[in-house]
């Protein structure tokens, strides 16, 4: 990943002018040392968080539904946050919440017992309710699909882990799932 400092941001060709909001789609060139890319290569970058901006379906809070091992989640969220636990009644109780805040409410209240493992399951879980998620909808399949080469990031001061952090310091691990699952599912594509 290139460090902040080496990057120089443009506005694609065609784009509006940024009107003082987060810029959604945007190119980065590297001026400096490049590791995943060649120097000098160009990217769109694509930025997501809020369910109701551009790209706000790649939120696990988006309302599209997933059935994993027979069960229907609400959201991926909803799934995410319910694996973390291996007693299922507190599984069914976040299954069951209202929303997907709530359910991620429920999902970070330790008063409930975190499996052993689960920081080292959290990723593939995660790319489990994505599979779930872009394979079981059509539209969205097609979604991730069209946004070719573009790095796809969450971007939120909220979370360095899942997200970019807000100042591209983060893992952004939700958004390098995503591109692994576009991967995948483009690879799958060329083999029927």
């Amino acid at each position: 990943m290139c460090h902040p400092a080496h990057v120089r941001v443009l506005p694609l060709p065609g784009a509006p002018p940024n009107d003082g909001l987060s810029l959604l789609v945007f190119q980065i060139h590297y001026v400096g040392r490049a590791t995943d890319h060649q120097k000098g290569a160009t990217l769109q970058t694509i930025n997501f968080y809020r369910v109701g901006d551009p790209y706000g379906f790649f939120s696990n809070f988006a309302p599209y539904p997933i059935v994993i091992d027979g069960i229907t989640w609400p959201t991926s969220e909803h799934y995410f946050q319910a694996q973390k636990f291996a007693d299922p009644a507190t599984q069914e109780r976040i299954r069951t919440a209202a929303s997907p805040m709530d359910a991620a409410t429920l999902g970070r209240d330790r008063s409930f017992r975190l499996r052993p493992d689960w920081e080292q399951v959290k990723d593939d879980v995660m790319y489990a309710a994505l599979q779930a998620k872009f394979t079981q909808h059509p539209e969205l399949h097609a979604q991730l699909l069209a946004t070719g080469e573009a790095l796809l990031v969450e971007h939120t001061t909220n979370d360095a882990y899942w997200g970019d952090g807000g100042d591209g310091r983060g893992r952004n691990m939700l958004g390098t799932l995503l591109m692994r699952l576009r991967d995948e599912l483009r690879r799958q594509e060329a083999v029927q």
